[in-house]
């Protein structure tokens, strides 16, 4: 079985030993493509709302539609700031509505995948594949004095891959990033090098790609370490950086993480993560105990096809970059049925791991359940993820 590779991670694909169900899929869409012709004799564009789901966008180059975005992030206005696989910054009001666009200086090594604002209205762009973190006005002006980085290396304030920045109340930059490296570095507040932790790695103190970032109230660091499956939290207040506490192990239960990308921390105390391969939000509280989920893989609204961000604003309101649906959806966390914890998101698809544990009785059902994702790689873009 041929895995699919993520950078520093493997995602292990389940193996359907049954090529007919691939040969009845495709039968049961041309037929439903014929039954849909010929009630309505046309094409139309997906519903825009369900239930108390919007959804903004779809996929191309046009004003405000996207090509797989990759980072979102959301101002003091509740403007949202996007940007996608064109290296496209947009920005939309909180209703959705296109306001403007600008582009990264170079993006043909690759394009950014962090967005974050600083403490004076600043929005800091992980430029991922230029080794850098740019600094640019909402309007859309490059800050040049103020970028950090701009070099590939090991040393000190230089970079692999950068993923994302935060800032903490004292005015000190943490940029994370990863390759080699699958490090964080501390910066003050005007761009000089303090100091450093991390390594490429599965002990506490390592990250397997630190994906997303977040500063809370008492300035302690929060990372999404994507590839360790886990959420970890550091004080680096200081001259120096502990670990405070870390939670999460690689599952498919509402509870468990699998790729955790982007982390938000939202001012009820309560923590949203977007799971890239769980396809769904989880909602936990400070300790880690998960309070639920939403999402699951699909192409409808109310479904996810590895989500990459996700940002709340003054409000309450969710957006979540629905990534290669090429969408973002917008919604009230109250207003949703959730998964409990303990449960599997409907449609989920078991990791190879679950299976191997798992009673044949069980480990057939579970491989039923894989249809839908299998669906979703078929019917898809032809795209892996190569973190670019």
């Amino acid at each position: 079985m041929q895995s699919k590779q993520l950078n520093h991670c493997v995602i292990q694909p389940v193996a359907d030993d049954r090529p007919a169900l691939r040969i009845s899929r495709l039968i049961g869409s041309i037929f439903a493509l014929q039954l849909l012709v010929a009630t309505c004799g046309c094409f139309s564009d997906p519903a825009p709302t369900s239930e108390s789901v919007v959804v903004w966008g779809k996929r191309g180059l046009d004003e405000g539609r996207f090509q797989k975005p990759r980072a979102i992030a959301i101002d003091s206005l509740d403007n949202v700031y996007v940007v996608d696989m064109t290296a496209r910054i947009q920005v939309f009001d909180p209703e959705g509505n296109y306001l403007r666009s600008w582009r990264t200086p170079e993006f043909k090594n690759g394009k950014p995948c962090g967005l974050s604002f600083s403490k004076d209205g600043l929005l800091m762009v992980a430029d991922t594949h230029y080794y850098r973190l740019l600094f640019y006005t909402p309007q859309g002006e490059l800050v040049e004095e103020k970028t950090i980085g701009g070099t590939s290396g090991r040393g000190p304030g230089e970079f692999g891959f950068v993923t994302d920045s935060a800032q903490d109340s004292s005015g000190n930059y943490y940029v994370s990033d990863y390759g080699d490296y699958d490090r964080i570095q501390k910066f003050d507040s005007d761009g000089n090098y303090l100091f450093e932790w991390g390594g490429h790695g599965t002990e506490e103190m390592e990250f397997l790609r630190p994906q997303g970032i977040a500063v809370d109230d008492d300035d302690l660091l929060w990372v999404a370490d994507a590839c360790n499956h886990r959420i970890s939290i550091f004080d680096a207040r200081g001259d120096d950086v502990t670990l405070v506490d870390t939670w999460g192990e690689m599952g498919t239960e509402v509870g468990k993480l699998r790729y955790p990308y982007d982390i938000w921390l939202a001012d009820d105390g309560t923590v949203f993560v977007a799971e890239f391969g769980n396809n769904r939000v989880q909602r936990f509280t400070r300790e880690g105990e998960s309070l639920g989920a939403w999402g699951g893989p699909g192409r409808q609204p109310g479904q996810l096809h590895q989500p990459w961000g996700l940002g709340l604003n003054s409000r309450g309101v969710i957006h979540v970059l629905d990534s290669y649906n090429h969408r973002l959806q917008t919604f009230n966390w109250d207003d949703q049925p959730l998964v409990a914890p303990g449960n599997r998101m409907p449609g989920q698809p078991p990791t190879d791991e679950e299976l191997m544990d798992s009673p044949e009785g069980d480990a057939a059902t579970a491989r039923d359940a894989q249809s839908t994702a299998d669906q979703l790689t078929e019917t898809g873009d032809g795209e892996r993820s190569n973190g670019r």
